[in-house]
């Protein structure tokens, strides 16, 4: 099972402690419906730090990527509910890249998500592909292991929006992004200790200055899944 569509929406953020359990009601039950009641929108998921840490990571699987710069997609983004006013100003440190789907090996969901943020070195982003494409024909059968996505950042044609102004920073970008799926936090863990070390992301053609990250996954739902919920 690969992604569901071409494009996906990738996001990590930090929430304070004190504001994850009221995060954690708006987020699954008035903005995931929100965005999954956006046409294009597929699926949604989320989770949080695998140590405990503030850390958030968010992908919402998309049709194509014309859907980010649809007029019912930037309307919900100049619109935000009350609530979403209220929770925006908490997501610290937010990093918002809209990807094109690169590669998509095995499946999208599961219990652990390890995330590598890259960028490729000059003229060298072929080379890189291939890397993390022969390592994902791998690691979709290896114990532990269930999926792994190379996602590659295109920022749609639309003005700053009013979520982005209540947030009062920039979004940030993750130029690639590589996530790899499993239910066995050590065989991610040596995803990122070993296949995706420094050394190798470097010899392979990646840039210096790459960011990951381990995740536990905390809720995910289809926009079939919101339709019928809506139904009853």
């Amino acid at each position: 099972m690969s992604l569901l569509g071409t494009a996906a929406l990738a996001m990590w953020w930090d929430m304070a402690p004190e504001m994850k359990s009221e995060f954690e009601d708006w987020h699954s039950h008035e903005h995931f419906p929100e965005r999954l009641g956006v046409p294009g929108f597929l699926r949604a998921s989320r989770w949080t730090s695998a140590s405990g840490g503030e850390g958030v990571f968010v992908m919402y699987e998309i049709a194509s990527h014309d859907v980010l710069s649809s007029d019912a997609y930037v309307g919900h983004l100049n619109t935000p509910t009350p609530w979403s006013t209220e929770m925006m100003p908490h997501h610290r440190h937010m990093v918002r890249s809209q990807c094109h789907v690169l590669e998509s090996w095995g499946g999208s969901a599961a219990r652990y998500a390890f995330t590598v943020r890259v960028s490729p070195l000059h003229d060298r982003a072929d080379e890189l592909r291939a890397f993390f494409r022969t390592l994902s024909a791998e690691w979709v059968r290896r114990p532990g292991l269930v999926g792994a996505h190379l996602l590659r950042h295109q920022t749609p044609p639309i003005a700053e929006t009013t979520e982005q102004r209540i947030r009062n920073s920039a979004d940030r970008v993750a130029d690639w992004v590589l996530v790899v799926f499993g239910y066995e936090a050590p065989a991610l863990e040596m995803v990122g200790h070993v296949d995706m070390a420094t050394a190798a992301l470097q010899a392979s053609g990646a840039a210096e200055g790459e960011i990951r990250g381990l995740y536990a996954l905390s809720h995910s739902a289809t926009a079939k899944d919101v339709a019928e919920l809506r139904s009853t």
